[in-house]
C-alpha cells in the first residue's frame, strides 16, 4: 500500500490530503480528499476531514464484514460534514470551504467504499478495469441524461463544477457500495489532479506493470500527470488486493 501527494507544477500550495490508516484489528482505511475554498480554506477542510476520520478509525475494531464497514463510513463521514460545516460558519476566513472525499475500507474479502464529489476510486486487475465511483459533477449529470457524450465531457468548460462536497451544506448524500472480487489487483483512490490528466487505459498500464513495485507505480502516475500539465494538486492511494484478501465475487 502507498499514499503519495504532489503539489503539481502550477499551484502554490497543496489542498489535497489523505492517507492509509490501520485500525486495532489491522484493517485498512484509505482516504483521498481534495479541498476547495479561498484563502487556503481548502487545505483546512481536507486536513480536518482526514484528521477526524483517522482518529476515529484508529480507535475502531471489529469491522469484519461489509455491513459494519458501510455503517462506519456513513456515520463518520456525516459527522465530518457537520464538523466542517460548523467550522466554516464560525470562521469567516473559511466561509464556503469544502472537500471532496473518497474512502475505502479493505477487509479480508470485501471492499466497502464511500464518496462525495469528483475524486475517484478505480479497480484494476488482469480481469477487469473499472471506475467504482460516479462523479458528483454538473457535466456527469449531462452525460447521465444523454445531453452530451462521455467524450464531450472530457473537454467541457464546466467540467470541474462539483454538485456535492463535504462541509458546504448541512446535509450531504454519500454514495456507497461494497464489492467482492476473485482475483488479485489494485484499488486506486485519486484526486481529479490525476484523473483529469491520465486516462484509465494509461493508469491500467502503470498499475499492472509487473516490473515496478507499488511505490514506483504511484510515483509514475504522479510523474505522468505533471508531464501532461500538472495544473492541479495530484494525490494517489494504492491498495493491493493480494491472494489472501480475495473473496468470492
Amino acid at each position: 500500500m502507498v499514499f503519495l501527494t504532489d503539489r503539481g507544477r502550477i499551484r502554490s500550495h497543496n489542498e489535497d490530503n489523505g492517507g492509509i490508516f490501520v485500525n486495532k484489528d489491522g484493517t485498512k482505511l484509505a482516504i483521498v480528499c481534495d479541498g476547495m475554498g479561498g484563502h487556503q480554506a481548502g487545505e483546512v477542510a481536507s486536513e480536518q476531514a482526514v484528521n477526524h476520520l483517522r482518529a476515529k478509525w484508529e480507535e475502531t475494531e471489529n469491522i469484519s464484514s461489509p455491513e459494519p464497514a458501510e455503517t462506519w463510513l456513513k456515520t463518520y463521514i456525516l459527522q465530518t460534514n457537520q464538523l466542517l460545516f460548523d467550522y466554516a460558519n464560525t470562521h469567516d476566513e473559511c466561509n464556503g470551504m469544502g472537500t471532496t472525499i473518497v474512502a475505502a475500507i479493505l477487509g479480508d474479502s470485501y471492499l466497502s467504499i464511500a464518496h462525495v464529489g469528483d475524486s475517484r476510486i478505480y479497480l484494476f486487475s488482469e480481469e477487469v478495469t473499472k471506475q467504482l465511483t460516479e462523479d458528483h459533477t454538473f457535466v456527469n449529470e449531462l452525460v447521465k441524461t444523454g445531453q452530451i457524450s462521455k467524450e464531450d465531457a472530457e473537454h467541457h468548460p464546466r467540467k470541474n463544477v462539483i454538485l456535492q462536497a463535504l462541509g458546504t451544506e448541512e446535509s450531504v448524500k454519500i454514495d456507497m457500495k461494497t464489492i467482492t472480487y476473485d482475483d488479485p489487483g489494485y484499488i486506486l483512490l485519486c484526486s481529479d489532479g490525476l484523473s483529469d490528466k491520465v486516462n484509465e487505459r494509461e493508469m491500467e498500464k502503470v498499475l499492472l506493470d509487473g516490473n515496478q513495485d507499488v511505490s514506483k507505480k504511484a510515483q509514475e502516475l504522479i510523474k505522468r500527470a505533471n508531464h501532461y500539465g500538472g495544473e492541479d494538486n495530484i494525490t494517489v492511494a494504492i491498495l493491493e488486493l493480494s491472494i489472501s484478501e480475495v473473496g468470492s465475487g
